[in-house]
């Protein structure tokens, strides 16, 4: 609420948009890129891999802009990497979706009445978001399996108590740390690979994501069907079109007896440490920027170069 920002000893103005430096979540509309001053700063998530035609408004305008998503992955801008904050919160609210809509416990229960087996959960993807959603597994109590095309994660898998699944399809890791796509042979292995597999679970989620391209394939509709029924798949990567193939973004449905999860912006759902992380990220990126409350930008500097989109008529490569 806005008693919140004023506690926090911002002022409230009718229009943010005639600041020197404009901070926001998503990318502005139009109408906010056109409200925007030369030579004024935003930093946001701009999409600037699949959104040129927003970065050129941006450039027309005479903004010099900053994408969280494109800040390098290197160790000292660890506190401005907004990825990775949001996707922690994603991996852990699959997990909580999973759970609810599971028809049954996630721990091993032994009672007067019997012994309840645990869910056994497998995640696709051990990035941020992967990683996240098994260590709530297993905070719950399920058995967990991990996959990963990139052989190097198997540690940290296992390192949280997952199963790492070996399916004998890897490749290395690119300098941001994302795998390399796979070849087409490849692709088909670890599909066909997957859906022998994926009817031993009761709960998959999905996690795997290339920046600036379509969600990969992981789950085919035949591997679904496999399935028993009751079972749920949270497809975190359903806002770039899904790891599943029959994920609608955006909508929960249910084939084949199969919940399928295809809920976008996960980190909306949690608002309070959504928020809480990202302006932390924010504060850090312009500490950097403007280190004594002025801006001094560096172009010389990894992070400040790296993370700018636009210098003004300047469009980043």
């Amino acid at each position: 609420p806005d008693e919140a920002f004023a506690e926090a000893g911002a002022s409230l103005v009718e229009n943010a948009f005639d600041a020197d430096a404009v901070v926001k979540v998503q990318k502005p509309s139009a109408e906010e890129a056109e409200a925007l001053r030369d030579g004024s700063v935003l930093v946001a998530f701009l999409q600037p891999l699949t959104d040129a035609e927003g970065i050129e408004r941006l450039s027309a305008q005479g903004v010099i802009a900053f994408a969280m998503e494109s800040i390098p992955r290197i160790t000292r801008a660890q506190p401005m990497d907004a990825l990775s904050s949001q996707a922690t919160v994603s991996g852990y609210k699959a997990i909580v979706l999973a759970a609810e809509r599971l028809p049954r416990f996630f721990p091993m229960l032994m009672t007067a009445a019997g012994t309840v087996a645990p869910a056994k959960v497998l995640v696709l993807g051990a990035g941020v978001a992967g990683l996240q959603a098994i260590a709530t597994a297993r905070r719950l109590g399920a058995v967990v399996t991990g996959f990963d095309v990139r052989a190097a994660v198997r540690e940290q898998v296992e390192s949280l108590g997952a199963t790492f699944l070996d399916l004998g399809v890897t490749v290395e890791e690119t300098e941001g740390g994302y795998a390399r796509e796979l070849s087409e042979q490849d692709r088909r292995r670890q599909q066909e690979a997957l859906e022998g597999r994926i009817a031993d679970f009761d709960v998959v989620v999905t996690t795997a994501l290339v920046p600036g391209r379509p969600a990969p394939r992981l789950i085919p509709a035949t591997a679904v069907r496999g399935m028993r029924p009751g079972s749920v798949v949270v497809d975190v990567a359903a806002e770039a079109g899904g790891n599943c193939e029959l994920t609608e973004p955006g909508e929960t449905v249910e084939r084949e007896g199969v919940t399928i999860v295809g809920l976008t912006n996960l980190p909306s759902t949690m608002p309070y440490h959504a928020s809480q992380l990202y302006a932390r990220n924010v504060s850090a990126l312009l500490q950097h920027l403007a280190p004594q409350g002025e801006l001094e930008l560096d172009w010389a500097d990894e992070i400040t170069a790296g993370a700018c989109v636009t210098r003004k008529t300047e469009v980043a490569a």
